[in-house]
Parts: C-alpha cells; sequence; structure tokens
C-alpha cells in the first residue's frame, strides 16, 4: 500500500442512513414498507451529522479538507445529492436535514440587486441545496430489492436454511416473554419486531419505564442476524447483496469523475435506508477486520469513500464509517484488507459485481414486467421465465 500525501482530498462520496422516523411495517417476504416520516429527533440526528461533515470536510486544519471546496456560501455545481422519496419522504427529509447542517443559514449568501437593494434569503440566509428525489418506480438504484424475483427466490433460502431455524428457536423464549409488549405486531422470528421496540422505547414514556432491561438489546441482535443474513449473500454478486450493487456504478462514476480536471463535483451524497451498508461490508470484506459493524447501523450513520492521490500521482479511495451518533469521530475501515487502494483496484474488485441499467436489474432479478422492465424483449431469453418443458 503507497502512503497517501496529507495535501487534502479530492473529493468524497457519501452513503448516509436517515434520521429517526415513526413506526412502520416492512413485509419480511417482499421488504415492501408502509410509510414513516422523519421525527424531530430524526432531523437534529441528520442535522448534526452535516455539521460533523462539515467539520470533517470544511476545516483547512483538518486532515481531510477537501481541495477547493466552497465552505461558507454553497457552489450548488460541487455537490450531487441523491435520496430514495418513497416512504412517507423520511429519506428525502433526512437529505434537506443534513444538508442544513453541511451548509448552515449564512449572512454571506446575501445578494445584490441590479438597482442596489441587498436581499437575503429567508431564515438568517438560508441555503437551498438541490436534492434529486427518486421514487422507486423512477430507478432501481435505491431500492433494487423491491420487485425482484430472483431476491424473493433468495428470501426463501435464507427463511428456510438450517441456520435460520436454529436461531429462530433459540429466540422462541425471548419472543414468547416480549410478546405482551409487542401490541398488534406478530412475533414471528422474521417479522424486524425490533424497529417496533425500538421506536416505542424512544417516544412512549410508559413503554420505555416498563420495558424489561435487555429486552431492547435482545431484539437488536436477533434482528441484526436476520437482516445481515437477508442483506448478504455467499458470493459477491449474488443477490442477496443486491442493495449494493446498484449503487456501485454511481459511487465508481462519482468518484471517477471527481479526478477529472473539467470536474466541478467535490461531494456526492447518497441518502438511503440501512440495508445497502450491510451488502456494501460484507463486499468489501469489512466485516472481517471489524465484525462489529455487520447489521443494522444506526440512524443518521455514514460511510465515506475519500478519495485522494498519493505521491506516485495514482488516484487512493479510503473508507470510513461512523455509526450514527454513538460515534463521535469516524473509524477507519479496511477494504480487501487494506486502508486504502487504488481507485482502479477498488473498480476492478467490485465492477464484475454491479447492476447498472435498468436492463441489467431485469435480467439479474428475473423481472419482465415491473419497473420499466416491460420494454426489453426478453421472449427469446431462456433465462428469464423459460417456458414449462412438456412430456412428448
Amino acid at each position: 500500500m503507497v502512503k497517501t500525501t496529507t495535501a487534502g482530498l479530492i473529493g468524497v462520496v457519501l452513503l448516509a442512513r436517515h434520521g429517526d422516523r415513526t413506526e412502520y411495517y416492512q413485509d419480511p417476504n417482499t421488504f415492501n414498507s408502509t410509510q414513516a416520516y422523519i421525527t424531530p429527533l430524526g432531523s437534529q440526528q441528520e442535522f448534526e451529522l452535516g455539521c460533523f461533515l462539515r467539520d470533517t470536510y470544511f476545516d483547512p486544519n483538518s486532515p481531510s479538507f477537501i481541495q477547493n471546496i466552497s465552505t461558507d456560501v454553497v457552489n450548488i455545481d460541487q455537490l450531487a445529492v441523491r435520496a430514495d422519496a418513497g416512504g412517507g419522504n423520511v429519506i428525502l427529509d433526512s437529505a434537506y436535514a443534513l444538508l442544513q447542517g453541511l451548509y448552515p443559514p449564512t449572512q454571506k449568501s446575501e445578494i445584490t440587486l441590479a438597482n442596489g437593494q441587498t436581499v437575503l434569503p429567508p431564515l438568517g440566509g438560508y441555503q437551498y441545496v438541490p436534492v434529486q428525489s427518486l421514487e422507486f418506480w423512477q430507478a432501481q438504484s435505491l431500492t433494487s430489492w423491491i420487485d425482484c424475483d430472483y431476491f424473493q427466490f433468495h428470501l426463501a433460502r435464507v427463511y428456510t436454511s438450517s441456520a435460520f431455524k436454529n436461531m429462530s428457536a433459540a429466540a422462541e423464549p425471548f419472543l414468547t416473554a416480549l410478546k405482551p409488549y409487542l401490541g398488534s405486531v406478530s412475533n414471528n422470528f422474521t417479522n424486524i419486531i425490533y424497529d417496533h421496540v425500538n421506536v416505542q422505547y424512544a417516544h412512549n414514556k410508559t413503554y420505555y419505564e416498563t420495558l424489561p432491561a435487555t429486552f431492547l438489546e435482545q431484539a437488536r441482535y436477533y434482528a441484526n442476524w436476520v437482516q445481515n443474513n437477508v442483506f448478504t449473500d455467499s458470493v459477491h454478486n449474488g443477490v442477496g447483496q443486491i442493495a449494493i450493487r446498484t449503487l456501485f456504478p454511481e459511487i465508481f462514476w462519482a468518484l471517477g469523475n471527481m479526478t477529472q480536471p473539467s470536474n466541478k463535483v467535490k461531494i456526492s451524497i447518497q441518502e438511503v435506508d440501512y440495508k445497502p451498508f450491510i451488502s456494501l461490508f460484507n463486499v468489501t470484506s469489512a466485516t472481517v477486520a471489524d465484525p462489529d459493524i455487520a447489521g443494522i447501523v444506526d440512524y443518521a450513520s455514514v460511510v465515506a469513500f475519500e478519495l485522494s492521490q498519493n505521491s506516485q500521482g495514482q488516484h487512493e479511495v479510503s473508507m470510513k464509517f461512523k455509526n450514527g451518533t454513538q460515534d463521535s469521530e469516524f473509524r477507519q475501515l479496511k477494504m480487501f484488507g487494506n486502508t486504502s487502494i487504488t481507485l482502479d483496484s477498488f473498480i476492478h474488485q467490485l465492477a464484475w459485481t454491479t447492476i447498472n441499467s435498468t436492463n441489467s436489474w431485469c435480467f439479474s432479478c428475473n423481472q419482465t414486467i415491473l419497473r420499466g422492465c416491460s420494454v426489453f424483449n426478453f421472449s427469446n431469453d431462456p433465462f428469464l421465465r423459460p417456458a414449462p418443458t412438456t412430456n412428448a
């Protein structure tokens, strides 16, 4: 591994999880979910994340200072922000809250009109940063597991595996004891009961005072185990990793563009839910050195792909992680056993796992109708919905 210089960063690509939200139901068999909305706590968590990122990347004295970044008044050409707009806008609203911390109101955003009048934006100089919002039907990249037939097959394999059955049996005494605290929520092991327990524990005073000690921790433990098995796979290009496989092309493109002299974008932000983090840590082998990061990341967590240039002129990528508000600083992670690797190596080791188009997603998911797949002609493809054989 070549030592990088200390001249600062060229740019950074961020994967950020949304903040605290209202309770929702996620079907364990399809992973379609009901709507949920960001809470004041969630907004504050995302705002604080934005402040943290501002301190990390905008301070000239920081080792992670981004070269030539506009630090006070936002230059919208230097940011590219995308967010999942589905499910009650909790993810989209989280992106806006993060940006409030990244570029807070400032008097410096005042402008002077041609007639000499000065105008300051509302709220003391609020800065409006464009966010590309994507509904699930507009693009697969942020919600690639939805309507994916092969992902359904993967779920069936997970739920019928001996490991799953053994863990379900081990959890049975706890699930039985927890049932009085679940209301109408099923205590089936496939259900993400942790979500109900966590939301109630945070926002319901009576629940907070009566839930037995260790129950929240146990619910989180079993949820982590289930979700880590659902959103990983035994091979890097397995459908269990699909949550990150459709995001990699955007990450590669953003990092690659940052190496070009004509590029203006310094920060690329993808606001997502917890699923891509699980797949990412597994695909990059980050969990080998840091097994505790496997599972559901906390609200307002962030992964940073930091792009720099080493003394030989090669572009390098380093992956860092901050697990919500429980971490005060970034944690250096290892990708394939290294704290940093060249951009070429990063792309080479992961490019073969990617799903980089609607056509590719349709094929990878055995989907020929939904989410834009009906425009492609798969009628002659023997691998997609092959015709049943008949006996002569």
